[in-house]
C-alpha cells in the first residue's frame, strides 16, 4: 500500500531544494582572478612574449573558457631594468586555474603556435622570471566589469594598485572599507574599475589589488582630484585607520591584442 505524503513534508522538501539551489548560486556568485607577471630585460624577449601571448596563449585560453584576457604593460617600462608584462584573466571556478597548466598542453594549435616560446633554449629564455598572483573578487563587486572606453588603446591609462596591509586583520579591514563605501565612490565618479581582488596567493600578502581605467592621463588626473573630497570623510573614520602600510601604483597601457 502506497501512503500519501503529508503536505507538510512536501513543503519541507521544497524548502530544502530551494535552499540548496540558492546556496549553490551564492557560492557561484564570485570570481577568481589571475594576474600573471612576466619579468624581462630585452626587446627580443618582449617580442617573443608578445607573439606567444597573441598567437598562442590568448586563443588557447579562450578555447578553455576564459573569455576576457587583459594584457598590459607599465608606461615606464622603457626606463626600468626589470620590465613587466601583466596578463589578467578571470574565472568563476578556481579549479580551472589548478588544472590550467595540464589542460592548455592538450591544445595542438597552442603547442604549434607557441613553439618559439615553449621550445626556447636554456641559454636564450624569453623572460627572466614569471610570477602568478591569485585573487578572489570583493563582495562589493563580485564580477569582472569591462571598461567602457572610446579612445585608442595607445592613449588609455590602466591603473593597477596594490594595497599591502600591516596584518591580516587590518588588510581585511581595508577590504571592508571598499565593500562599505569606497567602491561606491569609484562607481559614482566612473573610474571604470575592472576588478577588485583580495590576494589569496602572492608574494606580498596580505594585500589587495584593483584595476581602474581611463581614456587618457588627463582624465585619470581629473578623476583622482574629484575622488579626494568624497573619500576624505570615510578615510577619517576611526575604524579605518592604519589599514594600509604600502601603496604600489603602476600606470599601464593595454596591448593592441588585449581583450580588455
Amino acid at each position: 500500500m502506497v501512503r500519501s505524503m503529508n503536505p507538510g513534508h512536501w513543503i519541507l522538501i521544497l524548502f530544502i531544494f530551494i535552499s540548496s539551489q540558492s546556496s549553490c548560486f551564492a557560492r557561484a556568485a564570485t570570481t577568481y582572478f589571475q594576474l600573471k607577471v612576466y619579468h624581462f630585460q630585452t626587446t627580443d624577449q618582449e617580442e617573443v612574449i608578445d607573439r606567444f601571448l597573441e598567437k598562442a596563449y590568448l586563443p588557447a585560453m579562450h578555447k578553455l573558457g576564459f573569455k576576457e584576457i587583459g594584457v598590459f604593460k607599465p608606461i615606464d617600462n622603457k626606463d626600468k631594468a626589470d620590465k613587466l608584462v601583466y596578463v589578467f584573466s578571470s574565472s568563476p571556478n578556481l579549479e580551472k586555474y589548478a588544472s590550467l597548466d595540464v589542460d592548455i598542453l592538450k591544445d595542438k594549435r597552442y603547442l604549434e603556435s607557441g613553439k618559439e616560446y615553449l621550445d626556447a633554449a636554456h641559454n636564450h629564455p624569453p623572460y627572466a622570471r614569471i610570477e602568478t598572483i591569485l585573487m578572489k573578487a570583493f563582495d562589493g563587486m563580485p564580477l569582472l566589469s569591462l571598461p567602457k572606453l572610446s579612445t585608442d588603446k595607445s592613449e588609455r591609462v590602466y591603473e593597477l594598485r596594490s594595497y599591502e596591509g600591516p596584518t591580516e586583520k587590518l588588510a581585511a579591514n581595508k577590504i571592508s572599507m571598499f565593500n562599505n563605501g569606497e567602491i561606491d565612490i569609484f562607481k559614482k565618479l566612473n573610474f571604470n574599475a575592472v576588478f577588485y581582488g583580495q590576494v589569496i596567493a602572492g608574494s606580498t600578502m596580505p594585500n589587495l589589488i584593483y584595476l581602474t581605467t581611463f581614456e587618457n592621463m588627463t582624465e585619470r588626473e581629473a578623476h583622482w582630484k574629484a575622488f579626494g573630497p568624497l573619500y576624505k570623510p570615510m578615510a577619517e573614520l576611526p575604524q579605518y585607520q592604519n589599514n594600509v602600510s604600502k601603496n604600489v601604483t603602476i600606470l599601464c597601457r593595454p596591448t593592441d591584442y588585449s581583450d580588455i
